[in-house]
């Protein structure tokens, strides 16, 4: 398959920031949301696809990455901000409602969307994130009980460590995040516990030439990351972890219940958003299918982009065509 190139971005202004904005193909509006560390760069294969398809595909530099601004203060990233953000730019697009698509942070922003902004929202597609129960108590003092401060989110909260650790080597750091191959869910569960805290910072200082799997894109796909990253730095990006605890405290009393029809489609080997996380899922989205891509890792749409691409079109003809 071709490198798809995105197409060239305009821009807005939402929320008091400028976003820049990717946009392909006419019909009903369809919304992809990035992850961590990420970029509207990730649909690449997506925008044409859904473009072709009949839809318009619509897909952001988020809060804090690419060519969006990047407001100082990590408590400007809560996900107040990131929904009204997106809320705002469907105002300066004149669109009333969308689907929402989301792949890791953005997955969970998307099911926030349907929260926070129900009349603005269609649909929801997650990608690898399922919408998850609002926890009992603070997520980030879970995390730490559960895998210690090594733990990469737990990581994150230390103002400008972690930033300056990723950025250090900016190609290592996403030779290390962008791979495919590595392990098997089923390999990763029978490591020992010591393992399996998820420390990615101390693991991308360690030896290249040990790190399983392969790429899971081109250098020249890969170069688009490093180049961005390497002018804007992380922290737009990490400021969205370092609210884990804002946002749980800002959801307190509000409905979990997500009505409109929604997609879950999981990948077999993403050992952060495994499949299982989506259990019982139908308690709060009623409306709900699900799908799982097999011999897939963390990087679902740009790892498997023709199969992602099959059943996120089939399904918004189902309900949108």
């Amino acid at each position: 398959m071709s490198v798809p190139t995105l197409p060239t971005p305009h821009f807005v202004q939402t929320n008091g920031i400028r976003m820049a904005v990717h946009e392909q193909g006419n019909g009903f509006p369809i919304v992809f949301c990035h992850g961590f560390p990420e970029l509207a760069y990730s649909w690449r294969y997506q925008i044409p696809a859904l473009a072709d398809a009949g839809f318009r595909a619509i897909a952001p530099d988020q809060r804090g990455y690419g060519l969006t601004e990047a407001p100082e203060g990590a408590e400007l990233y809560s996900m107040k901000h990131l929904t009204d953000d997106l809320a705002g730019m469907m105002d300066a697009l004149k669109i009333e409602k969308a689907v929402f698509c989301g792949h890791d942070w953005g997955g969970f922003v998307v099911w926030q969307m349907a929260l926070m902004h129900p009349d603005r929202v269609a649909g929801v597609i997650g990608v690898n994130t399922p919408h998850l129960p609002r926890a009992p108590m603070d997520p980030i003092a879970l995390m730490r009980m559960a895998m210690g401060e090594d733990m990469y989110i737990v990581f994150f909260q230390k103002p400008s460590v972690a930033d300056a650790a990723l950025a250090k080597d900016t190609a290592k750091t996403f030779r290390f995040f962008m791979r495919k191959g590595g392990m098997t869910l089923e390999e990763y569960e029978k490591q020992p516990a010591e393992a399996k805290t998820l420390a990615l910072a101390k693991a991308i200082e360690s030896d290249e030439a040990l790190w399983p799997g392969e790429l899971v894109m081109s250098q020249a796909e890969l170069d688009v990351f490093i180049e961005t990253f390497q002018r804007t730095g992380f922290t737009g990006g990490i400021n969205w972890y370092r609210n884990f605890t804002r946002n749980w405290e800002e959801s307190e009393g509000r409905s979990q219940m997500v009505t409109v029809p929604s997609l879950m489609i999981m990948a077999e080997n993403d050992v952060v958003l495994r499949p299982a996380m989506a259990d019982g899922m139908e308690a709060m989205v009623p409306n709900l299918e699900r799908y799982l891509v097999k011999n897939c890792g963390h990087w679902t749409q740009q790892e498997h982009p023709e199969e992602t691409n099959r059943v996120i079109v089939d399904w918004m003809r189902r309900h949108f065509g």
